[in-house]
């Protein structure tokens, strides 16, 4: 088919596939509309879905998008020529689909220090947009810190985690080692959890869920105190950020006032393969370092499946490297994980996982502590914060970013 000038490549590539395909029927799309005026774009999403009907076009309506001007569908091969043409159609893209990708790892990063002095989140939610949360000890006793909850899947109103996946990245971010008398704990233990379900029970989840999420975030971020937003999830970057509908809701995120941790992904070490939307330019990309079971950085090394950059257009990622080798954190009973994870050794309740996935969270608890010493930071002062104090690993920036995570010197490092 030919391709339309509204239409990604990644787009093009995937009707193209699904033409050719005698099981897939359909491809998840987002579209773009023109001009930021919202009442415009619900009117533009009126009049595609009943020229689409009209023309007895195949699809199935997802809703709109309002954090990018956009609305989401699964639609048959046959409808994009209609719907490039429509008029105030600005692009049409492809609705990916993402996955997922402590005991030495708190303390390796400075955050240790950093609690001695009671710089533990305390005031500060951190929003982690994965497979749910579970309600573990070390997020609810002696109080409960799951501030709220969101499901975008099976829309449950208690806190759950059928994977395993999200209650490990919040207690890498905010476990206070309640189960473990403190020594599995993480970065920022006194921080609120707010979990929001945005992957399935196989980790997997698309762009548009995603963005469901971030928005309902940034809907209620003043009521929910929401100040970091984690994504330890991804998928290989086919597109630079202006035609990747995840990366322009990260920009949106991160224009609200809202610190945005992304994992650079398990893709490494091949050059460029910093998953999306650890491509995003504002987000601050966490790639994985080995810590080798030491306090020491200077003994670190960059872990192999640690993403690497440039990103696409480019730019210079990661932005930062923290712990992603055998990192302990929390065990959801009854979840995927805990089911196929062996328990090592560890206490109940815990596990040991490797990947960005946990490196971004870690970064996602050290930026709880700085907003709670600086609380009148923007997101891109922190992350300056961050990028300056880093211990360099003497690798090149498009392995290590600016180095590994020290926080006890970006804690330390701004002037009064």
């Amino acid at each position: 088919m030919k391709k339309h000038p509204a239409m990604t490549h990644s787009l093009h590539r995937a009707a193209a596939q699904c033409k050719r395909s005698k099981t897939r029927s359909t491809i998840p799309i987002i579209v773009q509309f023109t001009g930021s005026d919202r009442s415009a774009h619900r009117q533009h999403q009126s009049k595609l879905r009943n020229k689409l009907c009209q023309r007895k076009h195949h699809f199935l309506d997802k809703g709109g998008l309002w954090l990018v001007d956009g609305w989401s569908a699964h639609v048959s091969p046959s409808c994009l020529d209609t719907i490039c043409n429509h008029k105030g159609v600005a692009k049409v893209m492809l609705d990916r689909r993402n996955s997922t990708k402590l005991n030495i790892a708190t303390p390796a990063v400075g955050a240790t220090s950093l609690q001695r002095k009671r710089l533990t989140g305390r005031g500060i939610t951190i929003a982690v947009l994965d497979t749910g949360v579970a309600r573990h000890p070390d997020l609810t006793k002696p109080y409960n810190r799951i501030k709220a909850f969101k499901d975008f899947i099976s829309h449950k109103k208690k806190p759950y985690d059928d994977n395993g996946h999200g209650t490990h990245v919040a207690g890498d971010a905010a476990g206070n080692g309640y189960s473990s008398k403190g020594k599995y704990r993480g970065v920022a233990p006194q921080a609120k959890i707010v979990g929001v379900k945005v992957l399935d029970n196989q980790g997997g989840g698309f762009d548009s869920t995603i963005i469901r999420g971030i928005q309902w975030c940034i809907t209620h971020r003043k009521r929910l105190g929401i100040r970091v937003l984690n994504l330890s999830l991804g998928k290989p970057a086919l597109e630079p950020c202006k035609n990747d509908p995840l990366c322009q809701a990260i920009e949106k995120a991160v224009k609200a006032g809202i610190v945005v941790t992304v994992a650079a992904g398990n893709n490494g070490p091949a050059k460029g393969s910093v998953t999306s939307p650890g491509t995003s330019p504002s987000a601050i990309t966490v790639g994985a370092v080995d810590d080798r079971r030491t306090v020491r950085q200077s003994d670190d090394r960059v872990a192999a499946f640690s993403g690497r950059g440039p990103a696409k257009g480019g730019l210079i990622k990661p932005d930062t490297l923290a712990p992603g080798v055998n990192i302990v954190s929390l065990r959801a009973p009854g979840s995927i994980l805990d089911r196929l994870s062996p328990r090592g050794g560890l206490p109940k309740g815990y596990m040991r996982l490797s990947g960005t996935s946990f490196s971004a969270p870690i970064t996602a608890g050290t930026a709880a502590q700085l907003l709670q010493k600086y609380p009148r930071l923007r997101p891109q002062q922190i992350k300056l914060l961050i990028k300056r104090n880093a211990f360099s690993l003497r690798m090149p920036s498009n392995t290590q970013g600016t180095g590994e995570l020290n926080s006890r010197f970006a804690a330390g490092s701004r002037k009064r």
